[in-house]
């Protein structure tokens, strides 16, 4: 049984323990075992979060110890997935710029704040991720983000539709969730999911589903590619010896 970590808390505008719920629903119906969590120091045991398959952060606008990000880091670099929503992973701990690089984008603005009214746009990549998902609108905030350009774009918005400093420039499509590779952790973000009616979407909870399901399995193949590599390099040496013998 995979086992999976969700960490709730920083403001309660994002309803982060009503998130989580539905998170945890979504989770142990795909048969993990969930554990949730009100507190940072969650992330205290550098071992014990090696040992899972996916942390899910919902966390916004918090502070977060160098140690504490340092140890999800490297249990994502070891495989862990990693995946969340909105500012819950996004705008987790703004001065943290390491977070910032891991998760791939931080929130800047949401012109027109909540209420806005814009389409989702799917996109067909390389990723099957999102197969079968079409476009859609949502009411809510639509969220400007720094993005890190490693990222695959599985789904972008149009900018601008609400009137700001930034409506001069050009329109931009701006990527609403993605995938990136932390060491052989699978990271997925998705930025709909203000409040927990917005997760409740069918469009939005069947994209939390998928991703992660993705970043869960991330750990199994990192495991079996080091098991073949070991194999393979095994072999070698032994055909190395055998020649020399």
């Amino acid at each position: 049984m995979k086992k999976a970590l969700i960490v709730w808390g920083g403001w309660l505008g994002h309803q982060p323990q009503e998130v989580a719920e539905l998170f945890r629903n979504i989770l142990e119906e795909e048969q993990f075992e969930v554990e949730v969590s009100d507190t940072l120091e969650a992330f205290a045991d550098g071992e014990k979060l090696k040992g899972l398959d996916l942390i899910i952060p919902c966390w916004t606008m918090g502070e977060i110890t160098r140690e504490l990000a340092a140890n999800v880091s490297k249990a994502v670099q070891s495989g862990v997935g990693l995946a969340g929503c909105h500012g819950g992973m996004c705008d987790s701990f703004r001065m943290n710029v390491d977070w910032q690089f891991m998760t791939g984008g931080q929130w800047v603005a949401h012109p027109g704040s909540d209420g806005v009214e814009y389409v989702v746009n799917i996109k067909h990549s390389s990723s099957s991720l999102f197969e079968g998902i079409d476009d859609f609108v949502v009411k809510s905030e639509q969220y400007y983000l720094h993005v890190d350009p490693a990222v695959e774009v599985l789904a972008t918005t149009r900018f601008p539709l609400a009137p700001g400093p930034h409506s001069l420039n050009k329109a931009v499509d701006m990527p609403v969730a993605w995938t990136k590779r932390w060491g052989v952790g699978r990271v997925f973000y998705n930025s709909l999911g203000h409040q927990a009616n917005v997760i409740a979407m069918p469009e939005t909870t069947l994209m939390m589903r998928r991703g992660f399901l993705w970043a869960a399995e991330g750990k199994a193949r990192a495991v079996e590619a080091a098991a073949k590599k070991a194999a393979s390099e095994a072999a070698y040496t032994g055909m190395a010896d055998s020649q020399q013998g």
